[in-house]
């Protein structure tokens, strides 16, 4: 079996969401074992609107919850929180794989890397979603918000961790890595930017491309898309909102006149597909890529489906054996002399 701990606290529609996204997740996969954290009352009476396979489901009973408003470095001192407690069991029991939460941001971090802790030699931990891209596939973003500020070194060890995810969770060996740039040429970019592409193309470990610009994320021929965190996070709400666009002036248009509802009945079936192939929904939430364990954090808003993707997506990622990948990758770079100094 595979252990998956959800945190049913939280998100905006906690308990409801993550609970029945994992009864789902239990019917899909007969090989998971869902522990969810929080409230037992709660999570009964929820529980109780649903049929499942109660051997493979417990509750861990958490008697306070961290709320979207708290300090990060205050809220994970809530210890009978369900976030904390769910990281306390993800880092001491070796028989959990992986932990899913709608919750904070700020405390999901804070909390994998001081509870949880990050595989040696990384500097700093990072979020990672993967974005439709225009091949059918996924473009791995890293990072989307987890450091605004960013050195070279952390780029460069970014490049290896979404690699290393490609590999474990999508079964891309040798993912085209690019890094996130104002213009394609290689004196392009800030100080930043003009170091890191010096250092990543010195890493044998990664499959450099060179600088990418932003309309590349989604239409490009990378696999692997390195940002600071700041840059990133801009990056990510800008493809969602213009996906949101896309798809309510579609929708507003095909209703406009009598000849466009007609012309949309023909058409119904390819705005699935496309809908289908944009949803950023499919694969669940941002790995928490750098901690010792599986962490996906999905977006605050998310319902049913999403938990159902990410605790998917976070049993793959642990059958794809990431964290063993990462440590293998990051064994076989001589950071003293890549790196300077003074990084």
């Amino acid at each position: 079996m595979i252990k998956i701990l959800v945190d049913a606290m939280g998100g905006d529609n906690a308990p409801a969401a993550p609970i029945e996204g994992a009864v789902k997740a239990l019917e899909n996969d007969k090989e998971l074992y869902i522990i969810l954290a929080g409230r037992q009352e709660v999570i009964e009476a929820e529980l109780a609107k649903y049929n499942y396979d109660a051997a493979r489901l417990e509750i861990m009973d958490c008697r306070d919850v961290i709320d979207m408003n708290d300090i990060p470095t205050e809220a994970i001192r809530k210890n009978e929180s369900s976030l904390v407690r769910s990281f306390r069991l993800l880092k001491n029991d070796a028989e959990v794989a992986g932990l899913v939460t709608a919750g904070s941001t700020g405390a999901t971090i804070a909390a994998g890397q001081l509870i949880l802790g990050r595989i040696r030699g990384i500097k700093r931990p990072a979020l990672c979603p993967a974005i439709p891209n225009i091949r059918g596939s996924y473009t791995l973003l890293c990072d989307c918000g987890a450091n605004a500020e960013c050195k070279p070194a952390m780029l460069c060890q970014f490049a290896v961790l979404a690699s290393a995810y490609a590999s474990a969770g999508f079964g891309i060996n040798n993912a085209k890595v690019g890094l996130v740039n104002n213009g394609t040429e290689e004196h392009k970019g800030d100080p930043l930017h003009q170091q890191t592409y010096q250092l990543l193309k010195k890493m044998d470990v990664i499959n450099f491309e060179g600088n990418i610009e932003g309309r590349d994320i989604m239409i490009g021929d990378v696999d692997v898309a390195v940002c600071d965190g700041f840059s990133g996070n801009i990056a990510l709400k800008s493809i969602e909102g213009c996906g949101k666009l896309i798809l309510s002036v579609l929708k507003k248009e095909a209703t406009s006149s009598l000849s466009s509802k007609i012309g949309s009945l023909f058409l119904m079936k390819g705005f699935r597909r496309m809908r289908a192939r944009l949803d950023f929904e499919a694969v669940g939430g941002a790995l928490l890529l750098g901690v010792k364990k599986v962490v996906i954090k999905s977006h605050g808003s998310s319902k049913a489906r999403t938990i159902t993707a990410s605790i998917e997506n976070a049993a793959n990622i642990y059958r794809g054996n990431l964290i063993g990948k990462v440590e293998d990758m990051l064994s076989r770079v001589d950071w003293d002399n890549l790196i300077p100094k003074e990084e």
